[in-house]
């Protein structure tokens, strides 16, 4: 099978797992076949260990059918700013997840607070507004978006696999802008008039 097709196949496969199982459909469904509090308690574990395990075909096409033909190759001194722009990425991500309790992200919290006998494993999240929120309303996606263009050697199958993330990082910033609307209201409201969307220090209403 042509390599690109592969890619866009095993993208395409991964983002529409990934979008189906963060669907309001389907975890209603959930909720009703496990009940309130096992939902609340185990949903976003398993939300993420099957976005991990989904995403391996995608990641063994990037690594094994690489393309001969390059886009582009950062050399130096330019090298030394892509690495550092890299860097940057990753400590940006390493705090944009600190910030929104990398636990409760992952879902960890919720299942000890399950075993742990809380009523609500799942408690209505606080809204973060500081540190890399402060920066952009969409750090996780800035900084990994930065961390994939910034490679120092960015081949067709790398540079195809960069703009489908990119468009797909783009969509689900604006999923997530309804949803943080609906969840907290004015607060979030007052909050895309003041922050960024995804460029630092280029204000835009609304997503």
């Amino acid at each position: 099978m042509n390599p690109y097709l592969l890619l866009l196949i095993t993208f395409a496969l991964w983002a529409v797992l990934h979008s189906l199982t963060a669907m309001r459909v389907l975890k209603e469904a959930l909720r009703r076949w496990l009940g309130e509090r096992a939902y609340a308690g185990f949903y976003r574990l398993l939300y993420n260990l099957l976005a991990v395990v989904s995403i391996v075909p995608l990641l063994w096409v990037l690594a094994t059918q690489v393309s001969p033909t390059e886009m582009w190759r950062w050399s130096r001194p330019g090298l030394y700013l892509a690495l550092a722009i890299q860097l940057l990425a990753l400590v940006g991500l390493g705090i944009s997840l600190l910030q929104t309790d990398v636990w409760r992200f992952i879902g960890l919290s919720q299942v000890i607070r399950y075993l742990q006998g809380a009523p609500d494993p799942d408690p209505p999240a606080s809204f973060v507004s500081r540190g890399t929120y402060a920066l952009v309303r969409h750090p996780l996606y800035l900084f990994s978006l930065l961390l994939i263009w910034f490679t120092p050697v960015v081949t067709l199958d790398r540079f195809l696999f960069n703009l489908l993330a990119t468009v797909y990082f783009w969509l689900g910033s604006l999923h997530e802008e309804r949803r943080l609307r609906a969840e907290f209201g004015d607060t979030y409201r007052q909050y895309q008039q003041s922050v960024p969307y995804l460029i630092p220090f280029v204000k835009r209403r609304g997503g």
